[in-house]
């Protein structure tokens, strides 16, 4: 089996750990309804792309209050 030859010292893992940082996601607005959304992606709120409707979205509809 292959052996490393020399320790790694524990600078050199940091800094390759520090390098795999997660980094915050970036959004931005639809230009229709002003939510934040993926960039390059449908609006999962009005369905545009761009100024383009792609998907037709439902309306939610108020559920009749229960007596």
């Amino acid at each position: 089996m292959n052996v490393p030859k020399k320790k790694r010292t524990t600078r050199r893992n940091k800094h390759r750990r520090a390098m795999q940082k997660m980094t915050p996601v970036q959004l931005t607005k639809c230009p229709t309804c002003n939510k934040a959304v993926l960039p390059h992606n449908v609006c999962k709120y009005c369905g545009h792309y761009g100024t383009e409707s792609i998907i037709a979205i439902k309306e939610k509809s108020e559920k009749p209050a229960t007596a």
